[in-house]
């Protein structure tokens, strides 16, 4: 079906000849200004530029670290990275375990079976493991 079977302009038209009747003399003032704001906005739309400024790359120079450092200085300085870090990843699976509590508990409420689940993602993972320790021994002994 056509698209212009059901669209019928006489009516648009008609209205557009009798708007144009009522405005009288001021008709072509009114016309004129229309035209001049609309050029206005096309005018000022054309000389901006759409394009984002490309944000230079900011360079970090490593200077935390004086020259005349010591051994036991920089391994101090591991060693506090390390306990920190160490933080973080206990911190990091207390929050994975408790997430796993709360889904698993919303699968029980959901009718499944959360324990056969739990043991075939803990199959999946330790086969990746496994995968990931023979590739590296593949490597390693080349």
């Amino acid at each position: 079906m056509s698209i212009w079977k059901s669209a019928n302009p006489t009516g648009a038209i008609a209205d557009f000849i009798e708007v144009y009747r009522q405005a009288g003399a001021n008709r072509f003032r009114i016309g004129l200004v229309a035209a001049l704001c609309t050029f206005g906005v096309f005018s000022i739309m054309m000389t901006q530029s759409w394009k984002k400024q490309r944000k230079l790359p900011e360079v970090t120079y490593i200077n935390s670290w004086p020259l005349d450092r010591t051994a036991e200085e920089t391994r101090a300085f591991i060693e506090a990275n390390q306990r920190l870090k160490d933080a973080q990843e206990e911190i990091q699976a207390a929050n994975a375990a408790e997430e796993q509590k709360l889904w698993m508990a919303l699968g029980k409420v959901s009718g499944m079976n959360v324990d056969a689940i739990k043991a075939k993602a803990e199959a999946d993972k330790a086969a990746e493991q496994a995968r990931a320790a023979a590739k590296a021994k593949a490597q390693l002994d080349r």
